[in-house]
């Protein structure tokens, strides 16, 4: 059986930013970052279930934890459409995170959307 790991680009995706960011994050806090579970030809992978352990590191960077940091777009819809569904923000954004580790195929912008889709089903 084929064992899949998210490369950069797929912890990028899943988080919702850019590739350049996730190198930057592995440079500059190179002993914080959650470091890869693999590694082929110097290239990193993680498993996908360890997606919100990386969203739980990044929510923990100075002017991200607790309220800092502004939210994407996408992530301040998903919030609203979640708080008018009678969630508070740390559970909608507990669950943005247990979706972005159960669907690793899809980035957090599309995540949003077809949460925010679900809410209206």
């Amino acid at each position: 059986m084929t064992e899949r790991y998210l490369g950069v680009v797929g912890v990028a995706e899943a988080l919702g930013v850019s590739r350049h960011a996730v190198h930057k994050w592995r440079t500059r806090y190179p002993d914080a970052f959650p470091a890869p579970d693999v590694e082929v030809d110097g290239a990193p992978g993680w498993r996908a279930d360890r997606v919100a352990e990386i969203v739980q590191w990044r929510a923990s960077l100075p002017g991200r934890g607790a309220g800092g940091g502004r939210p994407t777009a996408a992530r301040q819809e998903y919030l609203k459409a979640a708080m008018a569904r009678g969630l508070d923000r740390d559970e909608a954004l507990r669950a943005l995170a247990a979706f972005t580790a159960e669907f690793p195929e899809m980035n957090e912008p599309e995540l949003c959307a077809w949460l925010i889709d679900k809410f209206r089903d």
